[in-house]
Parts: structure tokens; C-alpha cells; sequence
């Protein structure tokens, strides 16, 4: 992959100067959805599919970004002294904002870049292409600049752009998963204050794998943001009767005892998925803890049926696939993942089942909504390198 990389950038940039290559990982949480922005607990792990770039410092100051995934739309070229937001330049604005936001921020980038980058995560699936794009431009900012700057500080960044650049009002989980992520752990997080702990993925003789419904979803365009707006509105009518900073503070008991200060019934139900998973999550990774796989994939199944009916961001696509999946031999658990309204769904199936499970859940899912699913058999890899 390195070598084929280094030579299309040969092809589009030249041979001149120093370039090198990295790679940032895609997520999938497994656990814990609509949580981070509400102070919960997430629990995602980073993959091995990801974002490859190869990228050089140029001795003036422009920025040219070219992507294999759309070629089509050719070299895109930028000043670093004009990175404001431009409809047209499409998905360079992902790279573009993380510039941005860390000039904006003080960090000192006085020259342009060649960059080119090639992702195998597929395209608006759920499992953090964006983020992997993001983080992996800091990580190449850091590593060509000399910035003296983490990674959880790179996570942060890419967050902030996300929200103030691109205008999607996401939590910190995606950009945290990418740029912490740890082979063969997942990340339980607190996202109230950021601390975390790696868990290791004893899954025994199982295998984490992914069901994308080739449901395309926008995060900007979807119901994300009003869903987000709902739980900041429930939390206000909470504060009035408990003293709470975040939904994610309460237990089951106490959201139970004061839920009716919640004026609206649908911002009651919203509040309720974001209480309720998060103990869930909190259940899950001790579940793990007491290698206790079974009650893990039981807590998978119900975050989806709360995702589907409290909190409402599952859609035709992500409930035939995951109920599909339900039905199979060697199933632990299933649920959908990421923002919802299409994209994926995670699974963990026993190894000895999976091809069975797959051609099973493909032919169902097919027949109902007319199209194919595509699944992917994932391994749980590190965060960002330079390769």
C-alpha cells in the first residue's frame, strides 16, 4: 500500500523534496451511542481500515489536496492565508478546517503542503471517515511541523472543526477513538471529563463484524443536531429540579424519580435513551471485565431497541439488518452504530458462524430492502503512525 501511495503522489505532485506517508484507523463503538455529547460513556475501538495519506512541506504558502476517492474532482487547491469555508471544495474542507482551527488556535504553520489521501473506510457509512480524515491531517501537521501538540489535543482540534468549520454540532468520541485508538482494546471513556481506560477485546472465538446498509447518511443534513437540541432542552427542564452540568450524571433511578420535569414527552424519551445507555455502557464493560460475553451482546441488543424507539435514528435499513442479524446462529450481539439514519451496524458473531450469518443476513436484508448490504470482518488496530 506504502509504495503504491508514494508513487501516486509521484504522479500528481512530482519527486521533488522530502514526502511521507501515515495512516489514522476508522472507529466503530460498540457501545454507548448519542452519549458523548450528553457526558456519558462511549466504548469504540479503533479499526484497521482507515486513512492513508503522503504529504510534504512546500516552501510557499499553498495547499494542494488531492484525494484517490475523488479523483474526479481533481487537485484542490488553497492559501494558507484564505481557508475559510467553500461549499465547492467538498470534502478538502475536512483538511482544511483542521489548518484552520490550529492556526486559529496559535500553532505555527508558516508554509503549504502537498497532500494526497486515499481512504478505505467506506464513504458515509458511520464509521468515521471524516474523523479519520481529521485527526490524520493534525498528526501530519504535527509530525511536518514539529508541533508540540497530543494526541488527545489532535482529537480536541478535530472536534472543534467539526462543530465550528463544517458545522456538524458532533461529540468527541470519533476524533478521540482515531487518534487513542489501541490494538485489540477498546476505549471505555468518560466523555464528561475525558478520562479513559483501554479494555482489552477478549471476544474468545468471536469476531467483531460490520453490516453497512449502503444506506448513505449527511451527519450535517441529518437529524443529528435536533436530536443533540432535544437533550440540551430535557437537561435544562432537569436542572430546574436537580443540580446536574450533564444528562449523563444521572442513574436509571434517578432519571426515573424526576423525569417528569421534562415538559415534552419526545425530549422525555430522548433524555431517557441518553440515561439509559449510558449505564448501559458503564454494564457492558465490566461485563467484559468479568468475562461475561453473553450479558455484553444482551447489552448490545438493547441499546438498539432504544436507539430505535427512545431515541428514534435507526430507519428501515439499520432495524432490517440488525433484526436479520438477531435471528442467526452464533449471534452475541447486534446493534446499529454511529449517528444512525443508515450507514452500520455492528456485530459479534462466532467465528464459526460468520459465513453462514453473513450470507443469511445479505439475503434477507436484500430481499426486504432491495439492495445489497456489504460486510466487513474487522480486527481492532492503533491510532495514527507514520508508515
Amino acid at each position: 500500500m506504502k509504495k503504491e501511495l508514494l508513487l501516486k503522489f509521484e504522479e500528481v505532485f512530482g519527486t521533488e523534496g522530502d514526502y511521507q506517508a501515515y495512516f489514522a484507523p476508522g472507529r466503530v463503538n460498540l457501545i454507548g451511542e448519542h452519549t458523548d455529547y450528553n457526558g456519558g460513556h462511549v466504548f469504540p475501538c479503533a479499526l484497521t481500515i482507515g486513512t492513508y495519506a503522503v504529504a510534504r512541506k512546500r516552501e510557499d504558502k499553498q495547499l494542494s489536496f488531492y484525494s484517490l476517492n475523488m479523483m474526479e474532482k481533481g487537485v484542490t487547491v488553497v492559501s494558507i492565508d484564505q481557508l475559510e469555508y467553500k461549499k465547492e471544495d467538498d470534502w478538502a474542507n475536512y483538511p482544511k478546517g483542521v489548518i484552520w482551527t490550529m492556526l486559529k488556535k496559535g500553532y505555527k504553520i508558516e508554509n503549504g503542503m502537498d497532500i494526497l489521501f486515499y481512504g478505505n473506510i467506506p464513504n458515509a457509512s458511520g464509521l468515521s471517515s471524516s474523523a479519520s480524515l481529521e485527526v490524520l491531517t493534525g498528526f501530519i501537521l504535527k509530525n511536518l511541523f514539529g508541533l508540540e501538540v497530543s494526541l488527545t489535543e489532535i482529537a480536541l482540534i478535530s472536534q472543534y472543526t467539526e462543530n465550528n468549520y463544517n458545522g456538524v454540532n458532533c461529540g468527541i468520541m470519533d476524533q478521540f477513538a482515531v487518534a487513542m485508538g489501541k490494538k485489540n482494546n477498546a476505549i471505555f471513556l468518560d466523555t464528561a471529563d475525558l478520562s479513559y481506560e483501554y479494555a482489552p477485546l477478549e471476544l474468545d472465538d468471536a469476531k467483531i463484524v460490520i453490516m453497512n446498509t449502503n444506506k448513505k447518511r449527511g451527519l450535517g443534513d441529518s437529524k443529528y443536531n435536533e436530536r443533540r437540541s432535544e437533550c440540551e432542552s430535557a437537561l435544562a427542564d432537569l436542572q430546574k429540579v436537580i443540580p446536574i452540568k450533564e444528562l449523563g450524571e444521572l442513574s436509571e433511578y434517578e432519571f426515573e424519580t424526576h423525569k417528569e420535569a421534562i415538559e415534552s414527552p419526545i425530549q422525555r424519551q430522548r433524555a431517557k435513551h441518553a440515561v439509559y445507555e449510558n449505564q448501559r455502557t458503564i454494564k457492558a464493560v465490566q461485563a467484559l471485565k468479568d468475562n461475561d460475553i453473553t450479558l455484553f451482546g444482551k447489552l448490545m441488543n438493547a441499546s438498539h431497541i432504544s436507539l430505535q424507539y427512545d431515541y428514534e435514528v435507526t430507519g428501515i435499513e439499520l432495524d432490517t439488518i440488525v433484526e436479520a442479524a438477531w435471528k442467526q446462529d452464533g449471534v452475541i450481539g447486534a446493534r446499529m452504530t454511529g449517528a444512525g439514519f443508515g450507514g452500520c451496524a455492528v456485530s459479534i458473531v462466532r467465528e464459526a458462524a460468520i459465513a453462514n450469518f453473513i450470507e443469511k443476513v445479505g439475503k434477507e436484508y436484500k430481499d426486504k430492502i432491495g439492495y445489497e448490504a456489504d460486510f466487513y470482518v474487522v480486527e481492532i488496530g492503533d491510532g495514527p503512525v507514520v508508515l
